[in-house]
């Protein structure tokens, strides 16, 4: 274990954007196949609880092509995966040298200090979690092959009930991450967490317009949580 960490700290050194990309990938994919594994556990006892017998992985998706023996779709952990390496590994190796640069170069504030782990906080929050989410959406549907406007439909049903659900986790995982890592390990510490997170975003992207998700928006917006009466005016 000593070994490979000490490998991985000289990749990290010497390639630290290649290896951050390549840790993000592997870790969103293996995040996908538990989410996977979540939803087929679940679908398996509510079948059996109706006496059936069928093997799934989503509600409204029937086994077929891309699925193997025992339900996984590989396209959908290869598009997580993807995602990984597109956004997540790039991105947010950006992210944490440029936020750590910023508030400790430019606003020169005092290291583990409260003003500097509350102004990182603040800025991950609502800068790059919600950019997290939009494009996390937004990938997530074009690369299954959904239509721009059905995208815009599903990213305006989705956005608020994750941005709240995650907000109430991630802050914690950050005090931890901007007290106590430095900052080369940020991404890696958070990777490990994105491995608990990707894993809850591809749930939670497909429960579809889930009874809860409409009352959480319905909560925050005020508007109503009955999907009809949009139709209705």
């Amino acid at each position: 274990m000593r070994s490979a960490w000490s490998w991985y700290q000289g990749q990290l050194a010497a390639k630290p954007v290649r290896t951050q990309i390549v840790t993000s990938g592997i870790l969103w994919a293996v995040g996908d196949m538990v989410a996977q594994s979540v939803s087929a556990s679940v679908e398996k006892r509510q079948h059996k609880s109706q006496a059936f017998t069928i093997i799934a992985i989503d509600p409204q998706v029937e086994p077929g092509p891309g699925k193997d023996k025992d339900g996984l779709n590989w396209k959908r952990v290869g598009i997580s995966s993807m995602f990984g390496v597109g956004f997540v590994g790039p991105v947010g190796h950006f992210w944490y040298e440029g936020l750590e640069h910023l508030v400790h170069n430019k606003l020169r504030l005092r290291p583990k200090s409260l003003r500097f782990l509350a102004t990182k906080l603040a800025a991950d929050a609502l800068i790059f979690g919600p950019i997290h989410l939009v494009a996390f959406f937004t990938y997530s549907g074009l690369a299954a092959g959904k239509s721009w406007e059905v995208v815009r439909q599903e990213l305006g049903r989705d956005f608020i009930p994750a941005f709240l659900t995650e907000g109430a986790v991630w802050p914690v995982v950050q005090v931890v991450n901007f007290r106590f890592v430095p900052v080369q390990h940020q991404l890696l510490y958070v990777n490990f967490f994105c491995l608990l997170d990707s894993a809850f975003l591809s749930w939670f992207k497909h429960q579809n317009d889930a009874p809860w998700k409409r009352k959480l928006t319905a909560f925050v917006t005020g508007a109503s949580d009955d999907p009809s009466s949009s139709r209705d005016h």
